[in-house]
Order: structure tokens, then C-alpha cells, then sequence
């Protein structure tokens, strides 16, 4: 494992993405307890997706087959039912009140597992990123791959622990300013749109 693969991976964790955009809003929505769930989700998410890069599997999905497509596409549907929820949301962005419960664990665990487990974007990631620092014809190439998947997970639950926490820090101050809330709440919607629309592009 060298400097080179643990820059990358730091680089590439702390880029805004669907877990990280999740994140953000968990935290600013429910909390920093919540937001370290959302980021434990978007975490675990990874293993079946590092897996698929070792075993292969990935490639042939890459490859264009109907299996493909349909994750695809099943993930262009999860983010847009997000961009959706953010948007129909007419109260608060943090419901602090006995009529807005805040959701169960489960559920934010749930969802954050499943917006990164339909996201092949991901597993192609892998494919393309992980044998760039382990040599092929290495006789333990497979063990160095997880060695370095499970770095890479570590580094994003580290990463994604951050953000909640920092969301959860400026909870309040959020809270207090009404018209950043529903700015918010419109930025994280646009944003689940944004990643919908660029995942469906790749999958014409």
C-alpha cells in the first residue's frame, strides 16, 4: 500500500458525492447521532461493491449486460424518489416537534446502504481504481484488493463521520434561519436530481 493510493483515496472520499451529500442531510436534518448512522450506511454499502471488483463481477456488468442496466436504472430511481422527498418536505428541515418524529436508525441505515448499492458508478469505480496499485500477476493480488477495499472503507466512514458531525454542529444555527433551511432543503434535492440525471445519462 503506498502514499500514492492513500492520497487518492483521501481525495476521492472527501469529494461530494451520494453518501456525502446524504450524509450532510441527515446530519442537518436529524442530527449528529443520525448523521453518524447515514455515514455508517453509506459506508457498509461498499462491501458488496468491493466484493464484486475482486470476484469480477463488476466487469461483466461493465460489460453491457441487461443486469446492469437494470441497477442502473433502479438507482436513477431511488435518487430521484430523494430529490422528490426533499422537495415535498413543506415543514421544517428539522422536525424538532411531536408532529415531525424523527425517522428510526434502521431507516436512515437503510437508505444510506441502498443510494450507494444502486449506484454501479461505484463498482466501476473500484474495478478502475483498486488494480491501479496492486500488480496482476501478484499471487496474492485478491487479499491486497480487500486490503486495500477495506482502507478505502475505513477512510470514508472516517470522512463521512466528519461531515456529520459537522452538520450536527451547525444544526442550530440552521435551524434558526428559515430561509437557509428551505435553501438547503432545495440544494439537497437539486443535488439528488443532479446525480439521477448524470447516472441515467451514462446508462443510454
Amino acid at each position: 500500500m503506498t502514499i500514492a493510493f492513500l492520497l487518492t483515496t483521501l481525495v476521492v472520499v472527501i469529494t461530494p458525492g451520494t453518501g456525502v451529500i446524504y450524509t450532510l442531510a441527515t446530519g442537518l436534518s436529524a442530527g449528529r447521532r443520525a448523521g453518524l448512522v447515514a455515514a455508517a450506511g453509506s459506508t457498509v454499502s461498499l462491501v458488496p461493491h468491493l466484493v464484486a471488483a475482486v470476484t469480477g463481477l463488476a466487469a461483466l456488468l461493465r460489460a453491457g449486460t441487461p443486469a446492469f442496466r437494470v441497477v442502473t436504472w433502479l438507482g436513477v430511481a431511488y435518487l430521484l424518489w430523494m430529490a422528490w422527498a426533499a422537495l415535498r418536505d413543506r415543514g421544517p428541515l428539522l422536525p424538532v416537534d411531536g408532529d415531525h418524529p424523527p425517522r428510526p436508525a434502521g431507516r436512515l441505515f437503510r437508505d444510506g446502504v441502498l443510494l450507494n448499492l444502486l449506484n454501479p458508478k461505484v463498482t466501476v469505480f473500484f474495478v478502475a481504481f483498486l488494480p491501479q496499485f496492486v500488480p496482476p500477476d501478484a499471487p496474492d493480488a485478491p487479499a491486497r484488493m480487500l486490503a486495500c477495499g477495506a482502507v478505502f472503507m475505513l477512510a470514508t466512514l472516517v470522512v463521512f463521520a466528519g461531515y456529520a458531525l459537522l452538520a450536527g454542529a451547525l444544526r442550530r444555527r440552521v435551524l434558526a434561519r428559515p430561509r437557509l433551511t428551505a435553501l438547503l432543503r432545495h440544494g439537497f434535492a437539486g443535488s439528488f436530481l443532479a446525480l439521477g440525471l448524470g447516472l441515467a445519462l451514462t446508462a443510454r
